[in-house]
């Protein structure tokens, strides 16, 4: 890791997939903890609450099915929380028993995290992934609480702040000292799924609060890349064209927009901005050693606004986190859970700040 030294947030200077961040020191990310059944955080997964859910539809015939047919994966969440709060007994207890099962896993996950040294005496954890965005995440985080209070476990459960979907592009804009978007309005970001691609024009509105807490997206795009499985040349050519849509459109509301772009995307990120690992659900292979996204995007889209642009690439649990820095100054150390494809992980550290 690196070393802090308490130095002032101004002094720390953009980095691919940084451990010293200009608010916060990264103590930990996408951490993989194994056990006989393989990595923990698999347990608290989306997919994981899907195969929950089936679970407990197996009790029925099919013909008996409270949730009637198809598979879990083709129930949405808004479906699941209206069943919850309006459908038969036997349907609601269905996704009661789903929640509940899924919450002790999301609790013994945490548990398991708070074991490790670069997890201790975390304080705080927001909560974040597409579950979130649903009336049983919600009571999913609330039911996990529960369960690690009465272990005697303190540390605060709380939904993350933005839109999940929001997230991922607003924390892009706490990859940079915002004294570097001086004189500018909004940023570009990108928030790389295994199952969607979102590109988002994120305000900063730094007028109103210099610590980016009003930060909002004012407008995003949204690509199902797996429903079309394509090349990751293709994938990388419908990203620069989602970016080029918005820039225009910054064009169009009169925007400055920063000659900056931040990604997150799944996997360890090093240094030089290339994918270590863990990026096996983006379509084709971003793992490899000839391929770096960040100069693919730069290469596309060489200046903005006149000015050569910068590529920035981190985590995309780390960045979901980042939204959260405004909120966390109360707390020392923090940390992030994305509920998704995999359950993406970052534990924070608030840095020492200019008085």
């Amino acid at each position: 890791m690196t070393s802090d030294n308490m130095a002032p947030a101004e002094q720390v200077l953009p980095e691919h997939g940084a451990d010293l961040l200009p608010a916060v020191r990264l103590d930990s990310y996408n951490l993989e903890i194994k056990d006989e059944d393989g990595f923990i955080g698999d347990a608290a997964s989306t997919r994981a609450f899907r195969e929950v859910l089936d679970e407990w539809r197996d009790l029925f015939p099919d013909k008996e099915d409270p949730l009637g047919e198809g598979s879990s994966d083709e129930i949405g969440k808004r479906k699941l929380d209206k069943v919850l709060a309006e459908g038969s007994v036997e349907a609601a207890g269905v996704v009661a028993s789903a929640v509940e099962e899924f919450s002790q896993n999301l609790a013994r996950v945490i548990r398991r995290f708070m074991k490790r040294k670069d997890w201790k005496d975390t304080e705080r954890i927001a909560i974040g992934g597409g579950l979130r965005r649903s009336r049983i995440g919600e009571i999913a985080i609330g039911r996990a609480t529960l369960l690690l209070r009465k272990a005697e476990i303190e540390v605060e459960l709380r939904p993350i702040r933005a839109d999940p979907d929001e997230a991922g592009l607003i924390g892009a804009a706490h990859l940079m000292p915002s004294w570097l978007f001086s004189g500018h309005d909004a940023i570009l970001a990108l928030d790389l799924g295994g199952t969607n691609f979102r590109a988002g024009l994120v305000d900063l509105q730094t007028d109103k609060a210099p610590d980016l807490s009003k930060a909002s997206v004012i407008s995003s795009d949204l690509w199902r890349h797996r429903d079309e499985k394509p090349s990751r040349a293709k994938a990388v050519k419908r990203l620069v064209d989602m970016l080029e849509d918005l820039i225009a459109e910054s064009k169009d509301k009169k925007l400055s927009l920063a000659p900056f772009i931040g990604i997150g995307c799944p996997g360890i990120v090093n240094g030089a901005g290339g994918i270590e690992r863990g990026a096996q659900n983006l379509p084709g292979d971003w793992n490899a050693k000839d391929f770096h996204l960040p100069t693919a995007i730069r290469d596309a889209i060489p200046r903005i606004g006149g000015h050569d642009t910068v590529v920035l690439l981190h985590n995309d649990a780390v960045v979901q986190g980042l939204s959260e820095v405004p909120f966390m100054t109360d707390v020392e150390h923090w940390g992030v859970l994305t509920i998704g494809t995999g359950l993406g992980n970052a534990r924070f550290t608030n840095r020492a700040r200019e008085k």
